[in-house]
Formats: structure tokens, C-alpha cells, sequence
């Protein structure tokens, strides 16, 4: 055994860095990035966010394509998709308001959508061998999920549940889907994370109420702070999360009214706007 005896009480200690020091103490904490390099679990699994409310509820016009695009996908390419709730969660959220519901509480009534959402979409994608695994089993077993299958589907609500953050402004859960999603692919080291909307990616303003607006390819995390953009087409708290990500450290929105989008970003193209840590030089 690997242990130390004081010399007062004869008492055994685990030899450990963190033994006997403060876990809020900054040094420390900058010292631990010195550690053995982060496992990645999944590094050749791509994650794919389904938008609800732009995809998903367009009809099947919209869906099917989607739909036999990643059926395609899932012949070559290991995916884990996630859903939103769309419009039924901002119903169930303005029901919430009006109750004065908190914050933890709306993080928790989403999810209910959101596995309607990802159900749908697994049915689609059956004949494929994708199905939606429930939020209670699906972090834990689904390094077993994606080695039997060619891929899953899951509520991409993150499990803060009543642990929520309450927000800077309102009280509209900051963690949402494509949050969710993005946090997900960085935890198991996954090697992509495509957001597929109805745009094609992020403009100066948005471009259904300005036509004018200016489409923006790839920005980086303090350049699109430091433009102040009114209106951004995914959750904002995506930029903080961003910035202290250690495995993936970018992520592109594509356009799914285009399905052929949605496989050329899993091939490594730039094919709407990639968010990015970092600017390139």
C-alpha cells in the first residue's frame, strides 16, 4: 500500500496531490491541466443537434429528407443525435411563467419534449437501427449504445434538472439543447458538433426579419462577444462553455433545409459558420 504514517498518530494517509490542500485554491487548480492528457471516450463519434422547431416541426417535406440523409450518414459514420422540444417547451415554459414556476423546475418540464422529439425521430430512423435511449441510462451505457448500433438518439436537455443555473436575465433556462449537446461532445471527446438549423448560419442580424443581413463563416468566441449581437440562432451560453472546452473546441451550424449540409460537415467541410475558441491566425 501506498500510504504515509505521521509521526503523531500513527495514522495512514493516501499519498495524493489534492490530499491535504484547498479544491478552491487557483494554484492547484492550474496544476491539475499538468495531469495525464484527457481520455477521449468517443473520438470518432459525431454529434448532431436536430432542430426542433426548425426541422422537426416543418413537416415531412422538410423531415424526410433530413431523415434519409442520416441514414445515409449512419452507413460510414457513428452519430449521436439530439432534439429540442421546439414550440410544445416554449408553451409548457409561458405555462410555467405565468404559475411563477423557478427556473429548476422549467429545466425539468423540458424534457418531456424534448424525449417526445427525439422518439419521433427514432422512429424515422428504426430501419437504421437508431432508437431514443431514455435520459436515465443514456450517459452511462452509451459508449455500449454506440459500439452496438450505428447510432442513438437523446433528449439533448442537459440533467441540471432542479440544479438549473438560474440566469443573468429572466428565468428561462440558460442550459438548453444545443448546450446540452455540445457539453455531451465534450465529455466523451467526440469528434465533431454540428448544430443543423433552418439558416445557414449566423448573420449580423437575423435574417428572416433582414434580408440584408451579413452572413458571418466563422468567428471566434471574443470576436462574436465583442460584436454584441442582438439575436444569435443558438443558446448564447454555448460561447462560455466554449470557452473553457479542452476537447472540442469548435462547432458548426448548418443548414438542414439543405440535408446535403448536414453530411458535408460531418465530412470536415465548412459549409456554414464555425464557432471556434480561437480565431485562425
Amino acid at each position: 500500500m501506498n500510504s504515509n504514517i505521521t509521526n503523531k498518530d500513527a495514522r495512514h494517509h493516501m499519498n495524493s496531490m489534492l490530499m491535504r490542500e484547498s479544491l478552491v485554491d487557483k494554484q492547484l487548480l492550474e496544476s491539475t491541466e499538468k495531469q495525464t492528457p484527457i481520455v477521449r471516450m468517443l473520438p470518432k463519434v459525431h454529434v448532431v443537434k436536430i432542430g426542433a422547431r426548425s426541422v422537426l416541426e416543418a413537416g415531412h417535406k422538410i423531415v424526410h429528407p433530413v431523415v434519409d440523409t442520416i441514414g445515409k450518414l449512419l452507413e460510414t459514420e457513428k452519430l449521436i443525435l439530439g432534439v429540442g422540444g421546439g414550440s410544445r417547451t416554449r408553451h409548457v415554459m409561458s405555462i410555467g411563467l405565468d404559475l411563477g414556476l423557478p427556473t429548476g423546475v422549467l429545466a425539468q418540464v423540458s424534457v418531456a419534449d424534448a424525449l417526445g422529439n427525439a422518439h419521433i425521430l427514432g422512429t424515422l430512423l428504426a430501419p437504421h437501427g437508431v432508437v431514443a435511449i431514455p435520459p436515465e441510462i443514456f450517459g452511462h451505457l452509451l459508449p455500449l449504445f454506440i459500439h452496438s448500433a450505428p447510432g442513438v438518439i437523446f433528449n439533448g436537455v442537459p440533467p441540471y434538472s432542479l440544479w438549473e443555473h438560474p440566469p443573468e436575465i429572466g428565468r428561462i433556462p440558460k442550459h438548453r439543447t444545443d448546450a446540452g449537446c455540445f457539453i455531451l461532445g465534450e465529455c466523451f471527446g467526440c469528434k465533431s458538433v454540428v448544430l443543423v438549423k433552418d439558416v445557414k448560419g449566423l448573420y449580423t442580424e437575423d435574417p428572416k426579419a433582414n434580408s440584408n443581413a451579413q452572413f458571418i463563416d466563422e468567428i471566434s468566441v471574443s470576436d462574436l462577444e465583442a460584436r454584441q449581437l442582438k439575436t444569435l440562432p443558438f443558446d448564447p451560453v454555448l460561447l462560455d462553455i466554449l470557452k473553457t472546452s479542452r476537447l472540442v473546441t469548435q462547432f458548426q451550424i448548418v443548414n438542414g433545409l439543405e440535408p446535403e449540409n448536414i453530411e458535408a460537415a460531418i465530412a470536415g467541410q465548412h459549409v456554414g459558420t464555425i464557432n471556434r475558441t480561437c480565431q485562425l491566425n
